[in-house]
Parts: structure tokens; sequence; C-alpha cells
């Protein structure tokens, strides 16, 4: 089984090259630990689901540093988002983007959409920056069971199933990211996470705002 590692410069490049391989590396969010796979590796894909043990119906959402990283993997930014990055991100909002056309199906869980967020963790934009693209941050857990919140809860739950876990302490909990989507110029607010549906409509304004069911998973 293995051991968490601290977050140094050293293992934040070993994680990345990982990454590069094919493997699977844990790491903090602002919410819970999520597991990173190259997104557009259809090996890497299979193994996450296979180790999470995922419907593969399910789409995974990725995890960008900034919108210079939006177009790697969508077709475009509707217009009614701008002021939903330029409030709440980086923080727990996910927004469903149009996904380009050359994205792996196991991704996008044939939707032909991707959940694109940018996390305010230093660990997770470390990351990044270190692979030098976008990274999947789907919750470290079995399927339906509580994310984990600390390094050592991952290594419990999968144990040498992951390559690499790095440690950056207790992540707080809580609700996940809250998760929108768009039709038409229209917002659809598909779950509540931590950002209140409120506080979306207050950035928008209520004409473009619409309540939905939960849209199931996607970051499970």
């Amino acid at each position: 089984m293995s051991s968490p590692v601290a977050v140094t410069g050293e293992t934040i490049a070993h994680a990345a090259a990982i990454l590069r391989s094919g493997g699977v590396v844990a790491f903090p969010t602002e919410t819970y630990y999520g597991l990173a796979v190259d997104p557009l590796q259809h090996r890497a894909l299979e193994r996450l689901f296979l180790i999470k043990r995922r419907p593969k119906n399910l789409p995974i959402l990725a995890l960008v540093t900034d919108c210079s990283q939006l177009t790697l993997l969508a077709s475009q930014v509707p217009a009614v988002y701008e002021p939903l990055i330029a409030c709440f991100w980086p923080g727990p909002l996910t927004l469903v983007f149009p996904a380009l056309a050359t994205l792996p199906s196991q991704l996008t869980g044939s939707t032909g959409t991707i959940g694109l967020r940018c996390s305010p963790h230093p660990v997770a934009n470390r990351l990044i920056a270190a692979f030098g693209s976008p990274i999947t941050a789907t919750s470290a857990n079995l399927s339906g069971d509580p994310p984990a919140t600390t390094a050592d809860e991952v290594v419990r739950i999968f144990g040498d199933q992951i390559d690499l876990v790095l440690d950056g302490g207790r992540t707080p909990g809580g609700n996940g990211s809250t998760l929108v989507g768009v039709r038409g110029a229209i917002l659809n607010c598909l779950r509540q996470g931590n950002i209140p549906f409120a506080a979306v409509q207050a950035c928008v304004g209520p004409h473009a705002v619409k309540n939905e069911k939960n849209a199931g998973g996607i970051n499970g």
C-alpha cells in the first residue's frame, strides 16, 4: 500500500510525469481529494473508471488553471458564462461547456459536453501547471460512497491502485461544486453545491437562471 507524500517541487514534478505516463494521482482540492489523470488518454480514463467502479455513462469533470486552457477541451465559451467566471473562478463552480469533438467519449460520457472548473487550491494548480494542461478531478471515492477528505483516507480506499497521493492536509469537505449548464442563453442550475443558486442569479440576473434536478454524478 502506497503512503501519501508531502507536497514539494520534486513530488509535484513526479506527479506530472506519472500523469503523462497514463497514471493516477490523488490530490487535494477546495472541497475533497480528487483523482487526476490525463483527460486525453483513453487508457488512463479506463483505469480511472475501473478503480472508482464508476458507471461508464457518467462524465468526468476536469480542472483548468485559467480561461486560457478552456479551448483545450471546450469548443466554445457561452457568453452567459463570462460573468460567472469573473465572479466565481477560481472556486467551486463547475460549468458545462460544449466539448471538442475530439475528446474521449469516456470523459464526456458521450454527452458532447465537458464540465470544467478552476480550483483555488494551490496544490491543484501547481499540479496542472507542472503537467502543462488540464487534469481530471473526479472525487476520490468509490462511486456512490463519500469522497475522501484526507490523504490517508485515499490510501485506505484505493491502496496501491493509485500511483501517487499528494498529501495537502485535510480538505474542508461539505458540499461539492455547484453545477451549471446552459441551453441557448439560459443558465440551468443542475446541482446545488457550495455556491448557492441565489448567488449565481445575482451575478447574471434572474431572467437567465433556471433550476433543474441533480444532473447525476459529474463530480462523483
